[in-house]
């Protein structure tokens, strides 16, 4: 593996999931694969999970780790090609790539969407630059579209906590005060859609996903019909696809309460967090032992370091 950007760079999941299981109790048994590697984090938006679970799991494996906040300490980057840089940009990621290239042996980039312009977001520009002009393996850390680091350990922890063979999973959106992207439940469809569970997706109307995420997800707009019998539920606030970037409903109805876990089966709750309690769930969910975000967000350490584990094993 060379690259780490969506489930597809991953030839095979569940020992990838096993990996970072098994790294989980013997965390310092792979330290010598990163002896004299350095891993270069660059965070174009802000972070607190994907960079400390990062770079703690480089270091874990032996590498020297370099951060570096691009957005408050770097040049403005222009992604266009063929264009007069006489506006605010100062380097074009081509050279800015390339020169990160020669420092350090693994990138691990993190970049959001502006949410304006849906073709210029998903044709995810600066993966796709970093991973063309930088010559070494790119990790994505968050991109425009998706955030593999988050949903391979959600995977790892559906797979610690679920009781039978096929859990049933659902994914639900939850109100919010901001348009936030579809990267985390886009990422999340993509890798539950290769997994082995029943999948499910409820929304309001108007917060389809992108077709080629949502896959093969059954979908309901009926919130508690969704809830019923489910064995893991997966909030996430996200702001429309068809109508690109935009709040169509702030219906404080799909709020995660009580009541609606109740009609689970006694379902595990997931969020990526950072969560707005009272918006996105409430207090008596997040507080009670069904609630498993810290857990969840425990396994980023550890799902990092399976990834990176991947990567030296494969590239050097």
């Amino acid at each position: 593996m060379r690259y780490f950007t969506s489930v597809n760079d991953v030839e095979d999941i569940p020992a990838l999931v096993a990996d970072a299981i098994e790294l989980k109790k013997n965390p310092w048994s792979y330290s010598h694969l990163g002896k004299n590697k350095t891993l270069g984090l660059i965070f174009l938006n802000p972070s607190l999970r994907t960079r400390l679970s990062t770079q703690r799991a480089g270091q874990m494996l032996g590498m020297n780790t370099m951060v570096m906040n691009f957005d408050k300490e770097g040049w403005t980057l222009e992604t266009r090609h063929g264009v007069i840089m006489n506006g605010d940009a100062a380097e074009h990621v081509r050279e800015a790539a390339a020169v990160m290239g020669q420092y350090v042996d693994i990138i691990g980039i993190r970049s959001f969407p502006k949410l304006k312009n849906r073709e210029e977001d998903y044709s995810d520009q600066i993966i796709e630059q970093f991973k063309k002009y930088s010559g070494v393996p790119v990790i994505s850390l968050e991109s425009a579209t998706l955030h593999p680091c988050q949903s391979l350990a959600d995977l790892m922890t559906i797979e610690e906590l679920k009781t039978k063979a096929r859990p049933k999973v659902v994914l639900t959106w939850a109100p919010h005060i901001k348009n936030l992207p579809q990267a985390v439940p886009n990422s999340f469809a993509e890798w539950m859609n290769k997994a082995d569970v029943d999948f499910v997706i409820t929304h309001p109307p108007g917060y389809e996903l992108a077709p080629q995420f949502a896959g093969a997800a059954s979908m309901t707009y009926n919130q508690k019909e969704a809830f019923e019998g489910a064995d893991f539920i997966y909030a996430k606030n996200w702001s429309s696809y068809t109508h690109y970037g935009q709040i169509l409903s702030q219906d404080p109805s799909w709020m995660v309460d009580k009541e609606k876990m109740d009609l689970t089966n006694n379902a595990k709750f997931m969020h990526c967090l950072p969560v707005r309690r009272n918006l996105i769930v409430s207090d008596e969910v997040i507080d009670s032992p069904a609630s498993v975000v810290i857990q969840q967000a425990g396994n980023r350490l550890w799902s990092a370091q399976a990834v990176l584990k991947k990567i030296l094993e494969s590239n050097f």
